[in-house]
């Protein structure tokens, strides 16, 4: 089954603005739950198989879903950070580089979208548009059983949400979506989380107008849709294409009526910029028009913002995103869409993602969020967007100088561990003990050198060079381990290929009756990778060390 809003066309900007249509001005919306508001479509579209769920597969993980997914037919481009959810399942990728096993989430699981919510609430995220596929079709179960996990979730966290019809291959459409509104969604209208605008409840249609086969109606059915919900009481927002004001490139001709009755217009953005040029040069041409057109209109304006696909490395660490923050807000647009808060199949999520290659799986060739070198955490991108939304309220002065720091604080701060998760390497491991153990937060499992065969040495790779002032060396806590003294040095570089001593080598005392725990002071160098060079050990013939945890 083919996904929806893939990139349709890499579209160049060719057309100068037209004059706008004559047309009586009203003034815009008030501030409700989407106009003033940062809303995150949410697709909610992920199963495993194990998790109960109808689908019983790998939905929207795999190409096959009846496979757990695995290179080369894995349908994500990015891989999740899943260290906040109480249930995750096991797929056929080899561990992650940090050792751990590559498990991935279901939105099956009520917990994972409690987990979802409260990252949205911590992020100061308003409302999220809960996409919403052919209910008639296999996802139909399932996606009823989400959209039943996201209304207390909401209530919950104090979110707002509302449903948001992706008409994608939808053959029916016409008929079989004003049924799924009568039968099943219109009741969520009752929560006091679902969306309001103007005292009317949210519904938002995607893919009018689309110059696509996936979406081939003209415009009569379409305008009849739109008419439908809004004579029920609807506030409608429009999904359309980019160039809906001019009809051309990806938007189909006659579609003009449709566009300009809804009550809020929403473009698709994904696939048009991948720079800030590129975002720069929409401002001008397309979003400022479109704005100046909406205006005349009494149509509200709700452009899409986006990350950028982090296997293309449009990110920039952020750089990308806040441009375009700045400029919709600078434009004066009626709220703002965020592609997407789960989009691991396009690469454009902004819920956490994995930080480094230690954290995705080996050789998925599979980027983190540092691929341009700078380390992000997990959740930078929903920190941006929180800053983002504070721009748009007037909380935070309008600013082209991105004011989030990827790394919270700025520079790691004291008590942040540096190499959590980060790549690691070894001179050489017994069996299955590798150097990955010493960064993976395990305290039982642990790292061990060929044995007999001194001298062994194991390694971390910070990403970036910090002043390195403390480092903390372990062993499992089990009285097993008996009381041992390791000799070893400690090395820096900032290439990974010429090494300084930064301690010299002596004995260190780990004793399981105080934690099995060494703790040094280093001097400050910059340092990038750091080594431990073992050359003795009283209680087995190799080095051993379950954690390595540096400090600023």
């Amino acid at each position: 089954m083919p996904l929806s809003r893939r990139t349709l066309l890499s579209t160049a900007i060719a057309a100068p603005a037209l004059g706008l249509l004559p047309a009586p001005a009203r003034a815009a919306s008030p501030p409700g739950d989407v106009v003033g508001k940062i809303t995150v479509g949410y697709q909610g579209w992920f199963a495993c198989r194990g998790d109960n769920s109808p689908i019983d597969g790998w939905w929207h993980w795999n190409d096959d879903w009846s496979q757990p997914p695995a290179p080369p037919t894995s349908s994500v481009v990015a891989w999740p950070d899943v260290r906040d959810y109480a249930r995750t399942y096991q797929t056929a990728f080899a561990n992650l580089n940090n050792g751990r096993p590559a498990t991935l989430f279901s939105n099956y699981d009520r917990q994972t979208v409690d987990v979802h919510f409260q990252w949205m609430r911590d992020n100061n995220i308003d409302t999220a548009a809960l996409q919403r596929f052919n209910p008639t079709g296999g996802e139909g179960p399932i996606r009823d059983a989400v959209t039943a996990h996201v209304r207390p979730a909401a209530e919950a966290t104090g979110r707002k949400f509302y449903i948001m019809y992706d008409v994608t291959n939808w053959q029916n459409m016409q008929s079989e979506i004003k049924t799924d509104w009568l039968n099943k969604m219109s009741a969520y209208t009752s929560s006091p989380a679902y969306a309001r605008q103007n005292g009317r409840p949210v519904v938002c249609i995607w893919g009018f107008g689309f110059n696509d086969p996936g979406r081939p109606w003209g415009p009569e059915p379409c305008q009849d849709v739109v008419n439908w919900f809004k004579a029920r009481g609807c506030y409608v927002i429009g999904g359309v294409p980019t160039h809906w004001r001019l009809e051309i490139e990806d938007s189909r001709p006659g579609f003009a009526g449709v566009y300009r009755s809804f009550d809020m217009i929403s473009p698709w953005m994904v696939g048009r910029i991948g720079t800030p040029a590129d975002t720069d040069r929409f401002y001008t041409n397309v979003n400022t028009p479109d704005q100046a057109e909406c205006n005349a209109r009494g149509i509200d304006y709700q452009p899409c913002v986006l990350p950028g696909d982090v296997g293309a490395r449009q990110r920039l660490h952020g750089d990308f995103m806040w441009r375009q923050f700045y400029n919709m807000v600078r434009l004066g647009a009626q709220g703002i869409y965020i592609s997407m808060f789960d989009e691991f199949n396009e690469g454009n999520q902004i819920c956490k993602t994995a930080e480094t290659q230690a954290d995705v799986p080996a050789g998925s060739g599979y980027l983190a969020l540092d691929e341009d070198g700078t380390r992000c955490s997990a959740d930078y991108y929903m920190r941006l967007t929180g800053d983002g939304g504070r721009m748009l309220k007037g909380q935070l002065a309008l600013t082209a100088i991105r004011p989030t720091q990827p790394w919270l604080g700025g520079p790691p701060a004291p008590d942040v561990d540096l190499a959590a998760g980060r790549p690691t390497s070894q001179s050489s491991q017994t069996q299955h003990y590798g150097s990955g153990f010493v960064v993976d937060n395990d305290p039982h499992s642990y790292w061990e050198s060929a044995n007999n065969a001194f001298p062994q040495w194991v390694q971390v790779d910070l990403g970036t060079a910090a002043a390195l002032r403390r480092a903390v060396l372990a062993l499992p806590p089990n009285p097993a381990w008996g009381r041992r003294t390791q000799t070893l040095a400690v090395e820096g570089s900032t290439d990974g290929q010429s090494f300084s001593t930064l301690l010299p080598a002596a004995g260190h005392v780990f004793d399981p009756a105080s934690g099995n725990t060494v703790t040094l002071s280093l001097p400050g160098t910059q340092v990038r990778h750091l080594r431990l060079s073992f050359t003795g050990n009283t209680g087995w013939p190799a080095g051993q060390l379950s954690g390595l945890r540096v400090y600023t």
